[in-house]
């Protein structure tokens, strides 16, 4: 039933009633009369809001005018109401679907959180298991290090076997002791002042390529993959490539110095020593070599594994250089006799080791693996201290930081993480490019910059973390990296057979 208001003759939303006349008004015009008469519409005699009566009844229909009545606006009617269906129906969809993706996400999420508390609760059993039962006493090496008999005089330029492992003796540890207290002594020294001549961000942001070399390397087998500069002249430059050879190149002079030739692979890792003119690399072969530069020749020839070399790193003493393999060992050698003086693996993961390197002090070094682990060692202890997992994919390269707090480490998931030595967690991740591949990492030898190589080459300022350059000048993917004293210079090399330098 529909009531109409005296007033409008229209139907009302809210009716009530007059007990002066016993007409039916619209509550809202009935107060609006009252408020300037005073007195009923019908009678005039005095009439109040508080005497209306308010009717209660059903919702309202209001007639349909009378140009809803034809056929062509009713079936107008039914298209639009259909087309609201229809369109409500898809945001519907829409919302499932997403609501679907959203609940297999979490599952996912839950499942792997569930995989990852597993693992480490396993690991942490075992680890109050040994805990338990071990009772470390001095001098006694871990278990995982391989037997080392005494060998005799010292070695030659001949190869060494896998067997004649000296050992480490307390004359070592000691050397490796006093060298990191030395180095720890400078770097408090230094504190975190940032060296007067190193180069300012907003100058290596306008960095370009000042020079390309292309001819260092055999056309044949195209591609440079290991860089390295010498610590007292950063002109002089060491590659190795995909053709089997090292090469020590003056980029002052712009001539080759030494082609050094004898490994059967690629080479891989090549590292300059700091004071003598000795060069060290590593290939797929299994071999290490050591090069005297001014004789270009092989001055000894390490076989401290059985699979091939995978990284290559030199002690800051310079008599001791650190290797790791895809045997899953990495082996700890005296570069001047040609021994290894050392080997160890981690026998709990059993996995293959993909690069390596020193911390600054000497005393620790990081290893990456196959599994995305990246494994902290104590040299003197020859023993696993500490695991960062979070990587997916093969571990590519690590480095440290000279301020002797950070870690950098990159694996196939187009990510870069940051992780805090002293608190033993990952504070940042430079999340790449989809497919980003990174084959290099460098910090400069202030720990104020940090070089990312790969997919192209990008320049982060550390802390902020933010990017202040980036090249794209390599046809293929880069290499290695290298900062030049303060950074006044950016080296890179690429599988395009070049090795490129970047400054004002």
């Amino acid at each position: 039933m529909s009531l109409t208001c005296y007033i409008s003759n229209e139907v009302t939303d809210r009716p009530c009633i007059s007990p002066v006349s016993g007409h039916i008004f619209d509550r809202r015009l009935i107060e609006k009369y009252l408020a300037e008469n005073g007195t009923d519409p019908v009678t005039n005699q005095p009439l109040s809001e508080d005497q209306l009566i308010d009717i209660k009844v059903a919702h309202p229909i209001r007639p349909k005018p009378p140009s809803a009545t034809s056929i062509p606006a009713i079936l107008k009617s039914l298209q639009d109401e259909w087309d609201a269906v229809m369109l409500h129906s898809f945001t519907l969809r829409q919302q499932l679907q997403t609501t679907r993706q959203e609940l297999s996400h979490a599952l996912y999420q839950h499942d792997a959180a569930c995989r990852v508390i597993a693992r480490l609760t396993k690991e942490v059993t075992a680890a109050r298991e040994a805990l338990a039962t071990l009772k470390p006493q001095a001098g006694i090496s871990v278990p995982q290090a391989s037997p080392m008999p005494p060998t005799g005089a010292a070695g030659s330029a001949e190869a060494m076997e896998l067997g004649e492992l000296v050992g480490m003796s307390a004359e070592i540890i000691q050397k490796l002791q006093d060298k990191a207290t030395v180095l720890t002594t400078e770097r408090k020294k230094r504190g975190k002042t940032v060296p007067e001549d190193l180069v300012k961000p907003e100058e290596l942001s306008k960095y370009h390529q000042v020079s390309s070399h292309v001819g260092l390397h055999s056309a044949s087998v195209p591609g440079i993959l290991a860089l390295d500069l010498c610590p007292t002249d950063t002109n002089k430059t060491l590659t190795g490539g995909a053709d089997k050879s090292v090469v020590v190149f003056d980029a002052l002079s712009q001539q080759i110095l030494a082609t050094l030739k004898g490994h059967t692979k690629k080479v891989t890792s090549v590292v300059f020593h700091p004071s003598q003119e000795l060069v060290f690399s590593s290939s797929p072969d299994s071999t290490i070599r050591v090069w005297s530069v001014p004789d270009a020749s092989c001055a000894q020839v390490l076989r401290a594994h059985e699979g091939a070399v995978t990284g290559l790193s030199l002690h800051a003493t310079g008599d001791y250089l650190l290797s790791c393999s895809d045997d899953q060992y990495w082996a700890f050698s005296d570069v001047h006799v040609g021994r290894v003086l050392t080997k160890v693996t981690d026998e709990s993961s059993g996995c293959a080791l993909t690069c390596a390197q020193f911390h600054p002090d000497g005393l620790i070094f990081g290893t990456g693996t196959v599994d995305s682990q990246i494994k902290i060692w104590d040299l003197k202890e020859r023993s696993n201290v500490a695991n960062f997992p979070g990587h997916s994919g093969p571990v590519s390269c690590i480095a440290f930081s000279e301020n002797g707090y950070y870690l950098a480490t990159a694996a196939d998931d187009s990510s870069v993480k940051l992780w805090d030595l002293r608190k033993l967690k990952n504070f940042k991740t430079l999340q790449l490019e989809e497919g980003y591949q990174v084959c290099s990492l460098v910090f400069d030898q202030s720990g104020t910059y940090l070089a990312v190589g790969g997919t192209d080459i990008q320049v982060y300022i550390c802390k902020q973390w933010a990017e202040v350059l980036h090249f794209t000048d390599h046809s293929a993917l880069t290499t290695g990296l290298a900062f030049g004293q303060n950074a006044k210079f950016l080296a890179s090399t690429g599988m395009d057979r070049s090795l490129r330098f970047y400054s004002l």
